[in-house]
């Protein structure tokens, strides 16, 4: 591999428990039934390994191992004991960081910095519901003197965990420690184009303590293995982070089954500019919130909204902004890496080149370095503006580092233009007017609103999910507790 890319020592391999191409099932390595898959770097083309192709079979394994886990030790286990292991599991996270952040900056192909920042951001995750575990309150209904009424918290038992491959260990995460947390047995499936440090995680859970069967993971396509795992009778709910397309594919296959589905399905997320922000501020921020990760992000600002009055000179900061982005491969800390693959490059270069056929106007965009590994997968950050509203660039998810931009005149029509979309996930509104902030915070259609910020570092312990077509269900914060639980009203009668 390219001494840019990792050096000698830090081109950390897959732990050597943890044989190539296996299933991490019952806390035990099993082969996979299909031919093993390549697993490629996106910034230099090179081979990292190979994953299992897991299938039906592999997926039944798993969730037998995961049931019998619920009726077995992990199902004894009190909720503090459960948080106790979430927490040592952070530890031992915290203690591989730099080990954890080289394998999901080679998988993924994103900067250094950013990988170590998603590790730390898992290690957070089990720390935040290992701390919750032993806080989740029942309810006591008033009724009558001959009746006790409580209402209590149940683990939904046997939960499928359908990872995407822009933020692998975040989500993680995300979807894992708090199903782990409320006493669910989890069988996680990661995307196939980033996964290896998923399966890293593995080892790290039995490490820490976990029962056999509490955590399964199988890798493989999703067409295969996600399907598999989607439509199995013995799951009792269903996590998915991907595009509407196959969300809605993966809530067919649990219907059958009756089961609980939490889709989140990415977004066309609106920055709102007024004239009288923080111009400096927000024009810093919006760049930021396109160029993390290479705009793979669900959440990303993709469209900016900008008041007239000020839109050439805000539109200036954004050019100079984007002229001055680094592209690089990891080991560099650039801004922005590569996309995750051939097939995503291609796919954004499409949105790219139908945008300059319709003849919308480019802005500025990031020149690429000469000496990028020409096997990568690198496309330059690009502005377009101002875009038609009904235009692809304005409706649909890129996901890529392309920001559209648009001009409003007032309060109504910026309203109108970031509701424009079938999306609902994420917004933000930059002005000094509080009045002005509480009435769109209102009105906008997203599962978070951010005022005079955006993400605000990832935010852990914020509920998150969409509106529309960006999903349903919620995400992070306390409220995840309630998501991986189910409740169960007990009335005893006692004359």
């Amino acid at each position: 591999m390219n001494d840019r890319i990792g050096g000698a020592a830090q081109r950390p391999s897959l732990d050597p428990r943890a044989p190539s191409a296996r299933h991490f099932i019952a806390n035990q390595w099993t082969a996979g039934e299909g031919e093993p898959i390549e697993a490629y770097c996106p910034a230099d083309g090179s081979l990292l390994g190979h994953i299992a192709a897991g299938g039906a079979h592999d997926i039944d394994a798993a969730v037998k191992a995961a049931r019998a886990a619920l009726n077995g030790d992990w199902g004894q286990l009190a909720p503090a004991a459960r948080g106790r292991l979430l927490l040592k599991l952070s530890e031992l996270v915290l203690r591989d960081v730099e080990r954890l952040a080289w394998i999901e900056a080679l998988d993924t192909g994103k900067p250094i910095g950013n990988a170590r920042n998603d590790v730390k951001v898992l290690a957070r995750y089990l720390e935040y519901y290992g701390g919750a575990a032993d806080k989740v309150l029942g309810q006591v209904i008033p009724f009558d003197a001959a009746h006790s009424v409580t209402v209590v918290r149940e683990p939904h038992g046997v939960t499928a965990h359908i990872i995407p491959w822009n933020y692998p260990v975040q989500m993680f995460g995300r979807s894992v420690a708090p199903a782990l947390a409320m006493g669910n047995a989890c069988v996680v499936k990661p995307a196939e184009d980033a996964c290896l440090c998923i399966v890293e995680l593995g080892v790290l859970a039995a490490e820490a303590g976990f029962p056999a069967g509490a955590l399964n993971i199988v890798t493989g396509y999703g067409h295969e293995a996600g399907a598999a795992l989607s439509a199995h009778p013995d799951i009792n709910y269903v996590s998915f982070t991907g595009s509407p397309q196959v969300g809605a594919l993966v809530q067919q296959a649990a219907a059958p089954n009756c089961v609980a589905v939490c889709l989140e399905l990415g977004g066309k997320s609106p920055q709102i500019v007024f004239a009288d922000a923080d111009l400096d501020r927000a024009a810093a921020t919006v760049v930021k919130a396109i160029a993390q990760n290479a705009g793979q992000t669900c959440s990303a600002g993709t469209r900016l909204l900008v008041e007239r009055s000020v839109f050439d000179a805000f539109v200036r900061r954004i050019a100079t902004a984007f002229e001055q982005l680094r592209v690089g491969v990891p080991a560099d800390d650039p801004d922005l890496g590569p996309v995750i693959s051939a097939k995503q490059r291609q796919r954004v270069q499409r949105y790219i080149e139908q945008a300059r056929r319709d003849g919308v106007p480019v802005i500025a965009q990031t020149p690429l370095p000469h000496d990028l590994p020409a096997a990568g997968h690198y496309v330059a950050p690009i502005v377009f503006g101002p875009v038609p509203t009904s235009h692809p660039l304005a409706q649909e998810e890129v996901f890529g580092p392309v920001l559209s931009v648009f001009a409003f005149d007032d309060e109504a029509q910026a309203l109108a233009l970031a509701n424009g979309t079938d999306y609902g996930l994420v917004a933000a509104v930059w002005t000094r007017d509080g009045g002005r902030a509480a009435r769109l915070s209102k009105r906008l259609a997203a599962g978070q609103c951010f005022i005079n910020c955006y993400g605000a570092g990832g935010g852990v312990e914020f509920p998150f999910g969409g509106m529309r077509r960006s999903g349903h269900g919620r995400e992070k914060g306390l409220l995840a507790l309630e998501e991986m639980s189910v409740t169960k009203t007990v009335v005893h009668f006692h004359g």
